[in-house]
């Protein structure tokens, strides 16, 4: 005997609800997107035309599918004709695949997205599950959709650009002095801008357009050769600036592209090259990518932003403002590991923001060390006369203040060094070990009081007890975080192409993972 099986029958209920499972992933993507408040998706009403797909359901079709680890159109539109969960989050409707892909990167999605981290984080507070007390700030490399071998340097830019330059005003100085073309208004001696290049363009047109109409009237075929002759050098010459001027817009272009940057990529301009701990290759390879820097708690995303710089550095305080601007307000502590630590990125916190960074710095490890304390030639073990403001190197030399000096980075950044000077290395028997400085001269030292009172201020908030748990929870929280992104959910590229898209395939792909964690724990 078989249980019944008639394939031309209807058989009720026909409600997809009760086909779901108990704790199943569908409705936590319900609930979450459910919270956001009416009037975020006002944005999206139109008044004219066929009416628009609600956006509350697309959101939630979306980071249904991300949680499944499908990123693609196409893929989603397949899952809602066969999956019973995402069948029930559209309600029987069916957007097509160019639908999706149009909603995932349209601008106002991205404040959908972050209402979306908002309500999620407000929600775990009131639940208890994450303590306000800490974030931790962490950031690693995506691939970006770009193609292979697409790279444009900026150094190669600037080598060739200046070739252009050098080449364009000599020839330029050859048409004046063959008085070929007469001289024009320049704004500098030194270089042609493009609008100079192209007035010498229309001047050349003008001088060959003049000998055509000659030979043209002349009669005289001697004349007429004679005149070809002549005409022969000029379009030479129009030839190549004609060159000069689209690689100058081409070369001003790039240099536009680059801002701060020292490459872009030919397919994804936003994104920059950058070398990525899971190269295939396993050679440090350069590639087109993205720097994801994400703010957690208690394992779940608070926070996300992309930046196309490859330094952490540089990203922590433009991160800090979006998070204050567009999320939610900084705790007490604020926990990022040693690519973050930095005089400018202390002073910001502790005096810009009033909160604690619980941040170490590059030599934090190195100088727990017994060999680095040993080290005689090391200038933090050398003796320090506070009275009369002199270090003591090891031939027993004195090294007295001479100066202060102010250093300003390329970004603006002021930082303020003593200068100390050993009264004499002449035959000393540690120069070699000591000191790279030339022969006749004695040697330097430079001293940031700021920079090590915020380096001591670092050693004696990690040794106590309290702060030094909350900065021994970061490699457990942050850490996990990016290890279910790409591991588990398998998110390791992107799928669309420009910084705002690719922010916006993110914030789904991070909140899926958010979503996966949170599943799981109600499960339970």
């Amino acid at each position: 005997m078989f249980k019944d099986y008639i394939m031309n029958q209807v058989v009720l209920p026909l409600d997809l609800e009760i086909k779901l499972q108990k704790n199943d992933i569908a409705y936590s993507v319900h609930d979450i997107v459910e919270q956001i408040p009416e009037e975020a998706f006002d944005q999206f009403k139109m008044q004219t035309g066929c009416p628009a797909y609600h956006p509350r359901m697309m959101m939630k079709i979306i980071l249904c599918a991300y949680t499944q680890s499908v990123f693609s159109g196409r893929k989603i539109e397949a899952l809602l004709l066969d999956s019973v969960r995402m069948m029930w989050l559209a309600q029987g409707q069916e957007p097509s695949y160019r639908t999706i892909n149009r909603f995932r990167v349209h601008p106002d999605v991205k404040a959908l997205l972050r209402d979306c981290f908002v309500q999620f984080r407000c929600h775990l507070v009131q639940e208890g599950h994450i303590d306000q007390d800490a974030i931790f700030i962490d950031g690693t490399k995506i691939e970006a959709n770009a193609n292979k071998f697409t790279f444009v340097w900026r150094k190669s830019v600037e080598k060739y650009s200046a070739v252009l330059m050098e080449k364009s005003k000599q020839m330029y100085d050859e048409l004046v002095e063959k008085q070929i073309i007469p001289e024009i208004e320049r704004e500098t001696p030194e270089a042609l801008s493009t609008g100079e290049l192209s007035e010498v363009v229309d001047k050349l047109e003008d001088k060959v357009e003049e000998i055509n109409q000659k030979i043209e009237t002349s009669e005289d075929v001697g004349e007429r050769k004679t005149l070809r002759s002549e005409r022969k050098e000029p379009k030479q010459y129009l030839k190549q600036f004609r060159d000069f001027v689209v690689r100058k817009q081409k070369y001003e272009l790039d240099m536009k592209i680059f801002r701060e940057r020292n490459s872009y990529s030919k397919t994804d301009s936003d994104a920059t090259f950058m070398r990525m701990k899971d190269d295939y290759m396993k050679n440090g390879q350069l590639k087109a990518g993205y720097n994801v820097q994400i703010a957690t708690e208690g394992q779940f995303t608070l926070a996300y932003e992309i930046f196309s710089n490859p330094t952490d550095t540089r990203t922590f305080i433009p991160f800090l403002n979006q998070i204050e601007q567009h999320f939610f307000t900084l705790p007490t502590y604020i926990v990022a590991d040693a690519g973050y630590g930095s005089e400018e990125n202390y002073q910001d916190v502790l005096e810009n923001r009033k909160r604690v960074p619980l941040m170490t710095y590059n030599l934090y490890r190195k100088e727990k060390k017994r060999s680095y304390k040993k080290n005689t030639f090391n200038i933090t073990n050398w003796d320090y006369d506070n009275e009369n403001d002199t270090y003591t190197c090891p031939n027993g030399k004195h090294l007295t203040y001479r100066y202060t000096s102010q250093k300003t980075d390329r970004y603006g950044f002021t930082r303020e060094y003593k200068v100390y000077e050993c009264e004499d290395c002449s035959g000393c028997p540690f120069r070699s070990q000591c000191t790279k400085a030339k022969e006749g001269n004695n040697r330097k030292i430079l001293h940031n009081d700021k920079w090590e009172q915020q380096k001591n201020k670092t050693k004696e908030m990690l040794s106590e007890k309290k702060t030094g748990e909350i900065y021994g929870k970061r490699k457990t929280d942050v850490e996990p975080v990016f290890g279910f992104l790409k591991a588990n959910l398998g998110f390791t590229r992107m799928s669309v192409r420009g910084k705002e898209r690719v922010k916006n395939e993110l914030g789904f792909a991070l909140m899926a993972v958010n979503i996966r964690k949170f599943a799981a724990m109600s499960a339970k």
